[in-house]
């Protein structure tokens, strides 16, 4: 069995050949290869243009994906598989993506030709789980703005919340998803003493002491409003002006999943006028940020550069996940996180 595996400068060639290392027990030829970037900044760069429009959006270099054809079993990262890549495959039957999102992947292409699509779902949900419940206390803290201010010698007590800056002790949290990232939040929370309201249209019902509500009842009653859903066309702008306006006028609205899920116009006129108390936001539409976006000017948001799941642990774990994963195929195993519902067959 022979495997390709492509390798980024957030998992490194020698951190993704150690993750597989399980393959090669069973007898599998791994290949490594690289996707070469100057900086971490310039990997984002075209990551986010990948997640935007698709795996075609980046050229790739010839020498990533040459004599493809000779594979089985690819591995990726955030290298984008184009249509062209996949025709050229002709006997690829897996494709391991190390990470939960598939924008990266030609989904329909890989179903026309029977190709198996595994993730990595949750591999880096304790990662994303923990930066979300930093940025719930940055923003109704004001931990960020306190820390900025004092960088710039000023001894700030004064705040947009200043008259009601709340603990979060007996508050109301509403969770919007309830996977794996959801329910890590969830049990941080719980364990400070918060009651949890959730919405997920995937779920019957959840643990005690949650609550599952519809969402409408979650944004009114909500102090803190935090995303975990995945982003499709059913869910962009998922939350809008007519959602903002269900929240309390003391309420937060957190976002570490993907900026599409909000329309951000809406939340920048919602937070200029304080219909809502504040967000804290480490996605946006538009990344980096432009010196002028109006986000920066606004003193009750918390904003961070997309980087809540962006941990050491998250990327060297995820090759090891996959590894378990395509082992698991040889032993004949159907449990798998497969995305296109193509079971998978090696030869």
């Amino acid at each position: 069995m022979k495997v390709l595996a492509i390798a980024d400068r957030f998992i490194p060639a020698r951190e993704m050949a150690e993750g597989l290392g399980e393959l090669e027990k069973l007898g599998w030829d791994v290949e490594v290869r690289e996707w070469q970037h100057a900086s971490l900044e310039e990997l984002q760069k075209d990551n986010l243009a990948v997640e935007l429009h698709g795996p075609e959006a980046v050229t790739m270099p010839d020498d990533v994906f040459a004599g493809i054809e000779q594979y089985e079993v690819l591995i990726v990262q955030f290298a984008p598989v184009s249509a062209k890549i996949i025709a050229a495959a002709s006997k690829l039957a897996v494709i391991g993506i190390l990470r939960g999102g598939t924008e990266n992947v030609a989904i329909a292409a890989a179903n026309e030709r029977g190709i198996s699509v595994l993730n990595t779902p949750g591999r880096n949900a304790r990662a994303v789980a923990e930066f979300t419940l930093g940025l719930i206390l940055a923003e109704v803290r004001n931990i960020a703005r306190a820390h900025a201010a004092l960088k710039q010698a000023e001894w700030r007590k004064s705040f947009p919340n200043s008259d009601a800056i709340p603990e979060l002790y007996g508050k109301t949290v509403g969770l919007i998803g309830y996977g794996n990232v959801g329910q890590l939040i969830a049990g941080f929370l719980t364990a400070m003493g918060c009651h949890i309201l959730v919405y997920d249209e995937y779920i019957a019902q959840v643990p005690e002491p949650c609550q599952k509500v519809e969402l409408n009842e979650l944004l009114q009653r909500a102090d803190v409003v935090s995303l975990h859903l995945r982003l499709t066309e059913k869910t962009h702008h998922f939350i809008g002006a007519p959602e903002l306006a269900l929240m309390k006028p003391n309420a937060v609205l957190i976002n570490t999943a993907r900026s599409g899920l909000i329309d951000e116009k809406a939340l920048v006129s919602f937070l200029q006028a304080g219909r809502i108390a504040g967000a804290a936001l480490d996605v946006f539409d538009n990344e980096p940020l432009a010196a002028d976006d109006p986000l920066l000017q606004l003193d009750n948001v918390t904003i961070t550069p997309h980087m809540a799941g962006s941990t050491r642990d998250a990327f060297t774990n995820s090759p090891k996940q996959m590894a378990g994963y395509l082992a698991a195929i040889v032993r004949g195993e159907e449990k798998l996180p497969i995305v296109n519902r193509l079971q998978p067959r090696l030869p």
